[in-house]
């Protein structure tokens, strides 16, 4: 009896501690990303090319899992269905990864992971507007979550437009620095870091509108497989009108081809379906809460591998950014979510006790047949 209780606990525990695991798993995955799809960027990709090619081995990848695993439970793709995967491929395969891949060479991967910080806020103003989360001003929880978000928002201004000195985490990396190629002017500073932004409004916009989809076709690797090919071909087409050049598409077997493939496998395929399968339980601004932890690994390689420059104003708007966050957080998490709401009703049913009651008492069966009554147990306080 000792050891079911202990495995039961052990169950319980494994199942809320899922969808933690499984959010900072991927910002390990988004973390070298960002330093990859830097590498690749700066050996003369183009970002609309990258997309493209991401999407297409995130399809080949993805698309047989869904077609043998979901072949029973896929429901029918109406027209209403299809017409929102395509404005999902557009959203974020091509306007916000687009937008985030220029915004990060006129800046620099830390300081677009950074920026990323700021898509919890966006969403969760997104989902107050969807009527997705409520708000009452008489519990502290939704104060919280008001006043994160608007700190939130400070961080971001604070990091666009105060850039401040460089901070030098390792020793000589300024030098090395100055002996490469700057990619960004101050100019350039400021027009990456409003692309950046206007990203995360077109990621939280997908995360809003795959939320909404989900409960209309609720097959996770089948809309991940959707979602990749749309973005594939919207991205094609973007790119023959945009790029002139046909000899962008020619890549070799170096960073550009490891950009593509790991982008594709990691943060396309893999994240769309986690990210799926966790909102369906805990909603998107629970999915958007884990990007510091991208933020923080990626400064780390990017000091190290690429010797980028950190400066005083990503450091503070980088701080605001985290405290309005977590503020947000702690909001969401005292709201009641599917799997605790679940948890309360394996507790009731735990509590059934069945009783048998002899039917010759109560007159509704031949005497001595008995059946069995399940009665409700009152909980110790």
């Amino acid at each position: 009896m000792g050891d079911q209780i202990a495995k039961g606990k052990l169950a319980l525990f494994l199942y809320k501690i899922k969808p933690y695991l499984a959010m900072i798993s991927l910002q390990f995955g988004y973390a070298g990303m960002y330093i990859i799809s830097m590498v690749g960027l700066k050996r003369g990709m183009s970002h609309f090319v990258l997309a493209v090619y991401r999407h297409l081995i995130a399809v080949v990848v993805i698309a047989p899992f869904a077609l043998v695993l979901e072949r029973k439970i896929r429901p029918k793709l109406t027209l209403p269905i299809f017409l929102r995967i395509m404005v999902l491929g557009f959203l974020e395969p091509v306007f916000a990864q687009n937008l985030y891949f220029v915004g990060m060479t006129y800046t620099s991967a830390t300081f677009a992971s950074a920026t990323a910080n700021i898509l919890p806020a966006i969403t969760f103003i997104f989902a107050l507007l969807f009527r997705l989360e409520k708000i009452n001003f008489k519990k502290i929880p939704s104060v919280a979550k008001v006043i994160g978000t608007v700190i939130t928002v400070m961080g971001a201004m604070v990091m666009t437009w105060y850039k401040g000195p460089i901070v030098e985490i390792i020793r000589g990396q300024t030098q090395s620095h100055n002996n490469t190629t700057a990619l960004s002017t101050e100019q350039h500073w400021i027009t990456g870091t409003f692309m950046l932004l206007a990203r995360c409004c077109g990621w939280s916009g997908f995360f809003i509108l795959q939320s909404f989809t989900l409960k209309l076709y609720p097959a996770e690797l089948s809309l991940t497989a959707l979602i990749c090919l749309m973005g594939a071909l919207e991205g094609a087409v973007a790119t023959f009108i945009l790029e002139h050049n046909m000899s962008v598409w020619v890549i070799g077997w170096d960073s550009r081809l490891l950009a593509a493939g790991y982008s594709g496998v990691v943060c396309s395929g893999i994240a769309y379906y986690v990210q799926g399968v966790v909102m369906k339980e805990q909603g998107p601004v629970f999915v958007t809460a884990f990007s510091p932890l991208a933020m923080i690994i990626t400064a780390a390689l990017a000091a190290i591998i690429l010797a980028e420059q950190i400066h005083l104003g990503s450091i503070l708007g980088t701080i605001l950014i985290v405290i309005g966050l977590y503020a947000v957080v702690w909001g969401k998490s005292k709201d009641p979510t599917a799997s605790s709401l679940l948890i309360e009703d394996e507790k009731v049913v735990a509590l059934e006790l069945p009783v048998t009651v002899d039917n010759k008492t109560d007159g509704t069966g031949p005497p001595g047949d008995f059946i069995k009554v399940p009665i409700k147990a009152q909980e110790s306080c």
